[in-house]
Order: C-alpha cells, then sequence, then structure tokens
C-alpha cells in the first residue's frame, strides 16, 4: 500500500470531467496532444503517454477524468495543463478513466 494522506491533502486535487476536443500524435513519440474542454475553466492542452494504446480518433468527444490543477509542465516542447487519470500504469497499458452518462464539461468530481 502506498502512503495514507489525510483527506485534506486529497481535497487539495481538483479532478474535473473534461470532453477531448481534438487529438493527435506527437510525430516519433508515444505521446498523444489533446485538447480538452473544461467548461467554466476553459479548454486545456494536456500530453498524454497513451499512443500505444489509443488512436487520436478514439478519444474525440470522450468525457475523460482531469486533475486540472496541476502546474504547467513542458513535455517534448509542449506545454501540458494538466492531467487525465488511467489504470493500468504503470506495467500494464493504461486504460482512461471515462464516466457514465453525460456530466457537463467542467463538472467536478466529488
Amino acid at each position: 500500500m502506498s502512503e495514507q494522506i489525510t483527506i485534506e491533502e486529497f481535497s487539495k486535487i481538483d479532478l474535473r470531467v473534461g470532453v477531448v476536443k481534438s487529438a493527435e500524435r506527437i510525430p516519433g513519440t508515444k505521446l498523444l496532444r489533446l485538447i480538452i474542454d473544461l467548461g467554466e475553466l476553459g479548454e486545456r492542452q494536456i500530453i498524454a503517454g497513451i499512443g500505444d494504446v489509443y488512436s487520436p480518433e478514439s478519444l474525440v468527444n470522450r468525457r475523460l477524468i482531469v486533475v486540472a490543477n496541476l502546474k504547467p509542465k513542458i513535455i517534448r516542447g509542449y506545454v501540458s495543463q494538466g492531467m487525465i487519470l488511467a489504470a493500468g500504469c504503470p506495467k500494464g497499458k493504461p486504460r482512461v478513466l471515462t464516466v457514465d452518462d453525460e456530466p457537463e464539461p467542467g463538472a467536478k468530481v466529488c
């Protein structure tokens, strides 16, 4: 089991529903460049290492869970403004976390 955190520490993580508006492969890598609609928070560019499992087209219009309050990070020359959540990492093939029905972009995960 990993280190335990308090509910106060966990509450600092801003998880939101994001809708993938566009996706493209970053040439020569397993990285995908996603533009994700987070509703009132606007659109974010997120770089994700899931290109060996997902084609860019398969992600467009999907609702994914996004960590919306990470500090931006430069990945291969691209600014990544968040992180999508996936299961099966790091030993297996990552599978993105999605939601049932159609919550609005930017809906807070609680």
